[in-house]
């Protein structure tokens, strides 16, 4: 039998909101009977893409995070549910039955990621189906999935070892979103935003010019990394432990080697780092 999940890269998500828009085209007064109530205008959100503000100037950055149910194995939404109004799919589907449901507003309060809502007209929660309706018609992918122009959503069985979501699984760091929850989702990530150290590279005796190629090395949190300036003399270091202390060395030929300390509380620019020469 199928375990359908999605595997969502953020680094692929250029923050387009198609996943978003797609899943209001599907929805919004659509009633798929037995499947899901329609979606009304306002207040729901079954595919949220959160901005995620990092660093500051003159080095910010933002991540997109794409976030439909993660359609949990150890769902706390069915715990909740009374008389079978939550139930699981043989394929792994998370379904809120839309007429058992109804008046079960606890239902809401009881998913850790918040993606489960209200409709006050019809007294029912809903979410996203993983369109469920569009599998069982034969169609091959969800619309969030179906209209990413990065390929930043895959789709596909998981139980199935020659399915690109199990290959990607199998090669990529895959991670949960808030995994103190515990709830096994299928819908798993790659690329979750951590801290990052910047810096600029500069040479004292050559005003205006941008180093490019310097070494520029990285310690501690149990990471040794090493990489080097672009051409704008710029360097940079990608998911890095919270509140941890790191120490930056910076060497180029014929100039001094700089030391530096930092400690992630946030993302760290280290600013424009001065070489004299020998």
């Amino acid at each position: 039998m199928s375990r359908y999940a999605i595997l969502i890269d953020i680094k692929k998500c250029n923050g387009c909101y198609s996943c978003f828009l797609a899943c209001r085209d599907e929805y919004y007064g659509n009633e798929y009977p037995e499947y899901s109530a329609a979606q009304p205008l306002n207040g729901q959100f079954w595919m949220q893409v959160q901005e995620i503000e990092r660093g500051e100037y003159p080095k910010p950055k933002v991540a997109y995070i794409a976030k439909p149910c993660l359609h949990c194995e150890n769902a706390p939404c069915m715990d909740a549910a009374k008389d079978g109004a939550i139930y699981r799919r043989p394929d792994g589907i998370v379904m809120i039955d839309p007429v058992k449901a109804k008046g079960q507003e606890a239902i809401v309060n009881a998913c850790p990621y918040r993606v489960i809502f209200w409709n006050a007209e019809l007294q029912l929660p809903q979410k996203c189906t993983l369109c469920a309706h569009r599998l069982d018609d034969g169609e091959k992918l969800p619309r969030c999935v179906e209209s990413c122009p990065t390929g930043a959503l895959v789709f596909g069985d998981l139980d199935d070892p020659s399915s690109e979501i199990s290959q990607l699984s199998a090669t990529l760091p895959v991670e949960d979103l808030h995994p103190q929850f515990a709830t096994r989702p299928l819908v798993r990530y790659v690329g979750i935003p951590r801290r990052f150290i910047a810096g600029e590279v500069v040479f004292k005796d050559k005003e205006g010019e941008c180093p490019e190629g310097v070494q520029v090395s990285l310690s501690g949190g149990g990471l040794n990394l090493a990489t080097a300036t672009d051409l704008f003399g710029d360097f940079e270091f990608e998911d890095m432990k919270k509140n941890e202390k790191y120490q930056v060395t910076v060497s180029a030929a014929g100039y001094k080697d700089r030391i530096l300390e930092c400690v992630t509380q946030k993302d760290v620019n280290l600013g424009e780092i001065v070489l004299e020469r020998k």
